[in-house]
């Protein structure tokens, strides 16, 4: 089939890519003409592993191709996905949605048959409603059908999620000519038994959101049981454990840490919040894991001081990692900002290393130095702090690190290292929902 992608940010480079590796012929559509051309000369516009082979072999092969001409890219599809930024609102924390309805009416406009529109971004319930209308106001002598499809994609395995997700999720107003496309579109998945749900519009469009609030409150539950291990003696890490092995809860997500950011939780959440408060039926527990992971961000860098002995002024801190998980160069709502900015009003010093995320985090973080890695980091600093939990800090030299510090304090925020190996290389060490803390 012929598939056309609105948008080359992560979901649509991703998609569009893995769709031509299926065999269907994709056309990526951008109205960056600087970021076009770096795709295709094989500069990737995120850090995502394996993108830039899986983009460089289909191109080549002729069945993925790149262009800034919309009408050129719609003409003769099948199916036209729109897959475009829904930033959060300034103001209210609701979706911006004017990306998706001016895309949707560009598309109308360019239609030169009947076709399928799928809304691949993240949108509130009744986004495709809206997508219709402006798609049928645009060309009253088209059938249009309008399908949302939302993405379940994880930074750092999107292409692994998208070749064996979990299920897909397709809602429709039960237009046959949509429902058929999809499968179509979607058949190569089958073989791995993938579920094809399909559901109403509104539903499948509450789902992602669903999904995503209910797994921002697991993190965020667990990362408060942390602090309540952490005032009465217990450890997290066995907690979860402990909980985990219940099949009704699950093990994943039910890591403690610095709280979670990136492009899709922080404002996914902020979204459904405000969609519950539009409909008068407000999601409380949505409401307060915003305000709680909010609040954890910054108090990490609190953390931070008080394991230094409470005062930070005129000290160095060397973090490790900036972006909000490994794998993924997003600085998005990435917890280290919130620690960086309480460590610089601590009076600290920051100096930070991350194998991938130091390019963005330079613009948001003017005042911190970057490192070369993660031992000229430690170099002469007053405490290490490991934020993000890259492989690459998986197996450090803890001896090698702390001969090098002025002070060898480690406050890992992501238990990586098993608190007796850290004694043994001469640090002190605080970390989190610990029983043994040092400070």
């Amino acid at each position: 089939m012929k598939i056309t992608m609105i948008g080359t940010g992560y979901v649509g480079l991703v998609s569009g890519a893995c769709f031509a590796d299926f065999g269907h012929d994709v056309v990526c559509v951008d109205k960056d003409s600087s970021k076009i051309a770096a795709i295709e000369s094989g500069q990737m516009p995120i850090y995502e592993p394996g993108l830039d082979q899986l983009v460089g072999g289909n191109a080549a092969a002729g069945r993925l191709s790149f262009t800034t001409d919309l009408a050129a890219g719609v003409k003769g599809a099948d199916a036209i996905f729109i897959a475009v930024g829904t930033p959060s609102r300034r103001g209210d924390g609701h979706a911006d949605l004017s990306y998706v309805y001016a895309a949707a009416r560009e598309i109308a406009e360019a239609l030169d048959g009947p076709a399928v529109i799928v809304t691949k971004s993240t949108v509130p319930v009744g986004t495709g409603d809206e997508v219709e209308r402006i798609a049928r106001e645009a060309r009253p002598d088209l059938d249009i059908a309008v399908v949302s499809n939302p993405e379940f994609l994880r930074e750092g395995a999107a292409i692994s999620d998208f070749k064996r997700p979990d299920r897909i999720v397709v809602g429709t107003t039960g237009d046959e000519r949509a429902i058929n496309a999809m499968q179509q579109i979607y058949r190569p998945l089958y073989l791995n038994q993938a579920p094809l749900l399909f559901t109403g519009r509104r539903t499948a469009e509450l789902i992602k959101y669903a999904a995503n609030a209910f797994l921002a409150t697991k993190i965020t539950f667990i990362n408060e049981m942390a602090d309540l291990c952490e005032a009465v003696g217990a450890e997290v890490q066995d907690v979860a454990r402990g909980i985990g092995l219940d099949n009704r809860i699950g093990s994943k997500f039910l890591h403690a840490g610095p709280g979670y950011g990136g492009s899709c939780f922080p404002k996914d959440t902020l979204a459904l919040v405000k969609t519950g408060q539009d409909h008068e039926t407000p999601i409380r527990i949505v409401e307060t894991v915003v305000q709680v992971n909010d609040l954890r961000k910054r108090a990490m860098g609190r953390k931070i001081v008080k394991a230094m002995g409470g005062d930070a002024r005129g000290k160095t801190v060397a973090l490790l990692g900036l972006t909000f998980k490994p794998n993924t160069d997003d600085m998005r709502d990435a917890p280290s900002i919130a620690i960086v900015q309480a460590l610089e009003d601590a009076g600290a010093k920051v100096v930070a290393y991350d194998p991938e995320g130091m390019a963005a985090a330079s613009a948001l973080m003017p005042g911190i130095t970057m490192a070369t890695d993660a031992y000229s980091a430690a170099q002469g600093a007053d405490a290490l702090v490991l934020v993000t939990e890259w492989n690459a800090f998986r197996a450090l030299d803890l001896k090698r690190l702390a001969a090098s510090m002025n002070a060898p304090v480690l406050v890992d925020l992501r238990n990586i290292y098993p608190a007796a190996e850290v004694r043994a290389a001469g640090f002190s060490l605080t970390r989190i929902g610990d029983k043994a803390v040092d400070a």
